[in-house]
């Protein structure tokens, strides 16, 4: 029996999945997302849209910001 692969999935992918599902989880806009990160709003819709490439310390403040662990918003999505 063969197991098949799981398609690759970036952690920019992850990261942006994973922002979308818990900010929606936790009720938030993604302007709120940013006051509460100290980012800007735009800067947090690219993340979500795949045209950013976050620092660590970005995904730290955010993940801070919603409540979770760092972990959570790079762990692997369902996609």
């Amino acid at each position: 029996m063969k197991t098949q692969k799981k398609p690759y999935q970036s952690a920019r992918q992850r990261i942006a999945q994973n922002l979308v599902r818990v900010r929606g989880q936790v009720g938030i806009s993604q302007e709120q997302l940013a006051d509460l990160a100290g980012l800007h709003r735009t800067y947090v819709g690219h993340l979500e849209q795949l045209r950013r490439n976050p620092s660590v310390e970005n995904i730290e403040k955010l993940a801070h910001a919603l409540g979770v662990d760092i972990l959570d918003l790079l762990a692997e999505t369902a996609s």
